[in-house]
């Protein structure tokens, strides 16, 4: 008899019947006369599928399975899937648990063979009521529908089903009773402006950054010294992971002389750390209240320890949402119309369009005959 792995469920005798058997999430599975080769390769083969299936077991077609482990399937694959390079789950697998929510509540002991397209339809109303925008109703459905086609490609969903919720066609402009969002229009660099007194000297430098550069804010709030080639006047940043590096494309991010007179000011640190960091900004920031302070500090502040385990320390790194939560705060400290950080790429990306596209047209007409 082949030598058998114990990593996985274990092969083992039934002793009534003498029958080989093995427990796969929590249904045993007979495979013939225990110790029989016949038995042996028909315990590969579920296990082969078993883990194929991440696990978990192909849907029988006797016993359909339930909307509820339909989600928790496809989640249990999802948390491995929609990883980054970095090791940290993607923003895709967070908006999947929101578009997941309304799924579970209305149809969560619903067979999947029974879903069909007026029950994505009522999802969508869901969605709707809810007062969500249009274009991100439709991403949700959109996931929704990719969901199920998980669901076939690991037999868990008969084919039919996601053939039918094919026919949900989007929402469209104008014709249905979603909220539409108005286009992201540049911000003007005087109400940019508005905000400099009151955010950290870290945060208006990743601003200024992206008035520059037009990067992302992941891209910006990411920044080592390790990632940044000085060759040349105009310096080259390769971020180590952006939005497209699952795609296999390399991003660069070109550094004038302003943005490399903003770097420098943040040079005296460790190559491999970032370079601008919430710890260092809240440091600067005690230092300047202690320096602004107007009444003398009581004996037993002065004597008061910090907290070594603090429930929320501050990181050594920004990331989008910590960066876009310091400029809305200086927004109402200010006073002036919202912006946020995406649109300083809109205005990094009008101002080089009006700088350079009469001199490109020039170019054009001096190169390309004109057919008149």
């Amino acid at each position: 008899m082949p030598r058998l792995s114990h990593t996985h469920p274990k092969y083992r005798r039934h002793k009534a019947s003498g029958q080989a058997m093995v427990t796969l999430n929590s249904k045993d599975f007979y495979l013939g006369p225990h110790g029989s080769r016949a038995s042996v390769r028909e315990y590969d083969r579920l296990i082969a599928e078993w883990l194929a299936n991440d696990r978990f077991l192909p849907n029988e077609v006797d016993s359909p399975i339930t909307m509820e482990e339909l989600l928790a399937a496809f989640w249990q694959h999802a948390e491995h899937y929609y990883v980054g390079l970095d090791g940290k789950p993607t923003k895709e697998l967070d908006s999947y648990r929101q578009s997941m929510r309304p799924l579970r509540a209305l149809y969560g002991a619903t067979c999947v063979s029974d879903f069909g397209p007026l029950s994505l339809k009522s999802v969508r109303k869901l969605f709707v009521d809810k007062g969500f925008a249009r274009k991100h109703i439709n991403q949700q459905i959109g996931r929704i529908k990719r969901i199920f086609k998980w669901g076939v490609e690991n037999e868990l969903v008969p084919p039919a089903v996601f053939q039918a919720l094919q026919a949900i066609a989007g929402l469209k402009r104008g014709r249905s009773n979603a909220r539409e969002t108005p286009p992201i229009k540049p911000v003007s660099e005087s109400l940019v402006s508005e905000v400099k007194a009151y955010v950290s000297r870290q945060v208006w430098a990743m601003i200024q950054l992206q008035l520059l550069t037009g990067m992302r804010s992941s891209e910006v709030t990411s920044m080592r010294m390790c990632d940044i080639t000085k060759t040349g006047d105009v310096w080259e940043y390769r971020p180590l992971f952006h939005k497209t590096a699952y795609c296999g494309r390399e991003r660069v991010v070109f550094l004038g002389k302003k943005a490399q007179s903003i770097i420098n000011t943040f040079q005296d640190r460790d190559s491999n750390s970032y370079l601008f960091s919430p710890q260092e900004a809240k440091e600067e920031r005690n230092v300047q209240r202690r320096a602004e302070r107007k009444t003398p500090m009581t004996p037993s502040q002065s004597k008061r320890k910090p907290n070594k385990n603090p429930k929320r320390a501050p990181r050594d790194q920004y990331d989008s949402q910590t960066y876009g939560r310091a400029i809305t705060y200086a927004i109402k400290k200010a006073g002036c119309e919202h912006w946020t950080p995406h649109q300083l790429r809109h205005t990094a990306a009008t101002r080089i369009r009006s700088e350079y596209q009469d001199s490109c047209c020039r170019w054009n007409k001096r190169s390309v005959p004109l057919p008149f």
